[in-house]
């Protein structure tokens, strides 16, 4: 009998291995798992979006005056470096970390500990979080730099250097927490920003707007001609940043599916758009359209439709679009010229202004036709929805306002925020760097009129190069 039991038993566990290896199966099959092709295409749209940072240097860089394009190229560059350490420290655990308050990430992601090659199901399930990670760097780094365009030509380095590494921390985490943080409170609320809308575009605006009042307008402002000096470079930055756009709108929705179709084309659409309606405004307005009114529009119509970029249909990023170019043309050729304030390269007038209209826009056009997870706006049967954009947008110039004013404050303690007029004067390429972007040569030697080794070596009788 004990042997007749024993072979009972056998049969019975050996009929359940199939049931544990199904139960198995289905197991795997429920858990998270990397899909290589929305991987490919994150860390594909994670490059493009870093090389807009380039683009920016070089599309501010040909607005500057020749005796400054290398300041306002080198404030776009250095961003790439301290920002990246900055978010990889704490910077990314403070936006996206587990939720304290409903205001901020803890550090439970300081120096990216628990950032792993695994998923994290919180935001997506299907690429690695560190794939995430890094695609969310790069709209960390360009956002800080974006503000560098309503100081060119007068703030001085090491205090811009101060400036982006605590803005970064003390603005654009917390407001990215409260936008795309799981459980941060403009999120709950049911705040619609795709890719940036608020949390790109309306804090580093406005926050330009701030630094350009606080440190005051350049030395002959409104009485010396202040022309870009290269316009075929700010078109090749232009372009730059067309490119890189579709990585930061299409790649938002972390993963390569139809949402990043309708995120692609709804970006083309509302920038062809906003091109057009920005030159015939100033063509009716001027006489003439310009190359530098075709790629402002073009920026003004990437700035609009980002937060809605994956909410709304192709014809309402359409409307988006001319909607934006012309808003943005007026505060730039307008509102600007009336107000008097010296905003260098229009980052107020097209990030700033582009921003609170795409985003007021998403409150209107959004639609859950295009996309469930999100909401329908005003057009659409939801006029709840522009009130939770209304908060949004409050709460972003609120909080870029205040904070910047006091960071620049603070920094305005300890080291001087303006460059002297004698520096204007010369150049900041020249005194903050040392360097001439268009140096002068003498017997084929290169007269860099720097300070120390490169002053001392410069050829006797070598003239200064122009202004």
């Amino acid at each position: 009998m004990k042997i007749l039991r024993t072979i009972l038993m056998a049969l019975t566990f050996l009929m359940t291995l199939p049931v544990l290896s199904w139960a198995d199966e289905a197991a795997e099959a429920v858990a998270p798992a990397i899909d290589t092709g929305d991987t490919a295409f994150i860390l594909i749209s994670a490059a493009v979006v870093l090389l807009m940072t380039p683009g920016l240097a070089l599309f501010y860089g040909g607005m500057s005056r020749k005796k400054n394009v290398l300041n306002a190229i080198m404030c776009s560059l250095i961003a790439m470096g301290i920002i990246s350490i900055q978010w990889s420290l704490f910077g990314y655990s403070l936006a996206f970390g587990p939720d304290v308050g409903h205001l901020i990430g803890n550090l439970d992601w300081i120096g990216l500990s628990g950032v792993g090659v695994d998923p994290n199901p919180d935001y997506s399930a299907t690429i690695p979080h560190q794939v995430f990670m890094v695609f969310q760097m790069v709209f960390a780094i360009i956002t800080p730099a974006i503000i560098s365009g309503a100081v060119a030509g007068r703030m001085r380095f090491p205090a811009y250097l101060i400036f982006i590494l605590l803005w970064a921390t003390f603005i654009y985490d917390p407001v990215a927490h409260w936008v795309w943080g799981v459980d941060g409170w403009l999120r709950n609320l049911g705040a619609l920003d795709f890719a940036g809308g608020t949390v790109v575009h309306i804090i580093s605006g406005v926050s330009a707007l701030v630094a350009a009042l606080v440190i005051g307008k350049r030395k002959g402002y409104g009485t010396q001609p202040m022309i870009p000096h290269n316009l075929p470079m700010t078109v090749l930055g232009a372009a730059l940043l067309w490119f890189g756009w579709f990585g930061f709108n299409a790649g938002s929705s972390l993963g390569a599916g139809s949402l990043t179709a309708v995120a692609f084309v709804n970006t083309q659409l509302a920038t062809a758009a906003a091109m057009m309606s920005w030159v015939f405004v100033e063509w009716l307005r001027h006489g003439k359209p310009t190359v530098l009114g075709a790629v402002s529009g073009a920026v003004a119509g990437m700035v609009a439709i980002t937060p809605a970029c994956g909410f709304v249909g192709p014809m309402s990023a359409i409307i988006i679009g001319l909607i934006g170019g012309v808003v943005c043309f007026l505060a730039v050729a307008v509102v600007k010229a009336k107000l008097g304030y010296d905003d260098s390269l229009d980052a107020f007038g097209v990030h700033g202004v582009g921003g609170t209209w795409g985003a007021l826009a998403t409150g209107l056009f959004a639609s859950k036709a295009v996309n469930e997870a999100g909401g329908d706006g005003v057009f659409f049967g939801n006029p709840e929805q522009i009130v939770s954009q209304l908060i949004a947008i409050a709460a972003s110039y609120a909080v870029a306002i205040i904070g910047t004013y006091v960071i620049l404050k603070v920094i305005g303690l300890f080291t001087k925020l303006r460059a002297s007029d004698e520096e204007q004067e010369i150049g900041l390429d020249f005194t903050q760097h040392g360097e001439d972007a268009y140096a002068s040569t003498v017997s084929g030697s290169p007269f860099s009129p720097g300070v120390g080794a490169a002053t001392a070596s410069a050829p006797a009788g070598v003239v200064k190069p122009a202004l």
